[in-house]
């Protein structure tokens, strides 16, 4: 029978173009006890001959892997997703990175309040910064920096591998006594209650500008390291009610993403 955390920690491939790195992507799943593969509005297909090919034993993977249109509808139920990236540049990569070895104990961990999730980029070019910030963390393999980009199969081997290993060292320590933490909230919630949040903070001039981006990633890292409870995102959603309240009854619209707010202090990132 397969292991229930194992089932639980799900690939995701976002518009992969290649059939052979659909056929070795689900090898490897198969080789490290995977099974759940999500396809992001992919260029090739499941049934492609040259991905059957170098699946080997992982066609079943391949006949399972569901099709789904954009990355929202992959991650809906997930209550941790990790991005992979060879860039660590910039606001959005600089949130909860490491490397496989320090992040794949964390997504194991998580396993135990529902499905996870790692998300890989098309072959081309990788994921873009809007989509890594849709993530809770991002993984970053550490390489030669002279060419860091890895093929995608290697670089769902080397996480996969690294995530069967910490598997394998949470099941031998006999130990360890099950964790019993409060359940997380599903993504599909968590994504609902941050854009209600940003319309709150825009509407009280906490959010406007050119670093309302910015400001917005850090809250929402700020938030997603703590793995919020449905309870906590409910009042996080009142939160934002009672902000959007507040501006109401002092006169003040939702500025235009651009306007600074009236009366407001230059850069709400400066401190009292």
């Amino acid at each position: 029978m397969p292991d229930p955390t194992l089932t639980r920690c799900r690939v995701v491939l976002v518009r992969p173009h290649f059939a052979g790195n659909l056929g070795s992507v689900a090898r490897a799943m198969r080789n490290f006890g995977l099974a759940d593969l999500v396809l992001v509005a992919p260029y090739t297909s499941p049934d492609n001959p040259e991905a059957r090919r170098l699946a080997t034993h992982g066609e079943p993977i391949l006949d399972a892997a569901r099709v789904v249109p954009d990355l929202g509808a992959a991650l809906a139920d997930c209550v941790l997703t990790l991005a992979t990236s060879a860039l660590t540049a910039g606001v959005v990569r600089r949130g909860m990175t490491g490397t496989p070895a320090g992040l794949m104990p964390r997504l194991v961990a998580a396993a135990d309040g529902g499905p996870v999730a790692l998300v890989f980029g098309p072959e081309p070019h990788g994921l873009t910064n809007d989509e890594i910030g849709r993530c809770h963390g991002l993984v970053h393999i550490p390489v030669d920096p002279d060419y860091p980009a890895l093929n995608l199969a290697q670089a769902a081997v080397v996480c996969l591998y690294e995530l069967r290993k910490a598997w394998s060292a949470r099941v031998n320590d006999e130990r360890r006594e099950p964790a019993a933490g409060p359940a997380v909230a599903p993504h599909a919630d968590q994504e609902r209650m941050f854009d209600h949040l940003r319309d709150g903070l825009r509407a009280v001039g906490f959010l406007f500008g050119g670093r309302q981006d910015t400001l917005m990633h850090a809250v929402r890292q700020l938030v997603g390291r703590a793995g919020p409870t449905p309870a906590e995102v409910r009042m996080l959603h009142g939160l934002a009610r009672q902000l959007l309240w507040v501006a109401g009854r002092a006169g003040r619209a939702s500025p235009p993403a651009g306007a600074p707010p009236a009366g407001g202090r230059s850069d709400p990132s400066d401190g009292a």
